[in-house]
């Protein structure tokens, strides 16, 4: 039974850690954010900007999504399906998600969403978990596709 509830306690540690990337991601908490990644990351947004997957550190990350987030009014994340597999030492976790950007212009397509999954590889580092693989698939996009060139 204990073996059990170990493996419970883990999921949920992991389950809030992504909850708290996501939800800091929308709050633009970088430090929050950057609190979720170890060291080294190897991060993969091919699916939607081509090129390779990178090691990057959260620093870098967070500049890039800080970057690419700032003309935005208001971000919103939501994600579910959360599939989780751990061990003592890593786990690999699986998500659908959807990322919607708002940005009020004149043409009144004021919105774009983002549809599709995420894969995490998370390894224990100090009692904690904590994100060195991060793979967004896109599935597609929906809405305003230039909402930050439009004019405002």
């Amino acid at each position: 039974m204990t073996d059990y509830v170990q493996v419970l306690r883990e999921k949920q540690e992991i389950t809030e850690l992504l909850i708290r990337m996501f939800v800091g991601t929308d709050n633009r908490d970088w430090a929050e954010v950057e609190s979720c990644f170890a060291p080294s990351v190897l991060f993969d947004m091919t699916s939607m900007s081509g090129g390779k997957p990178s090691k990057l550190t959260p620093g870098e990350i967070i500049s890039q999504w800080d970057n690419g987030l700032q003309p935005l009014k208001a971000i919103h994340h939501q994600v579910g399906n959360l599939l989780i597999r751990t061990n003592t030492e890593s786990a690999v976790a699986f998500c659908y998600g959807t990322a919607s950007h708002y940005l009020p212009n004149k043409s009144g397509n004021n919105t774009r969403t983002f549809v599709g999954s995420y894969e995490f590889h998370l390894i224990r580092n100090n009692n904690r978990w904590l994100i060195d693989r991060f793979k967004f698939n896109l599935k597609y996009i929906e809405g305003n596709q230039d909402l930050e060139t439009e004019d405002i």
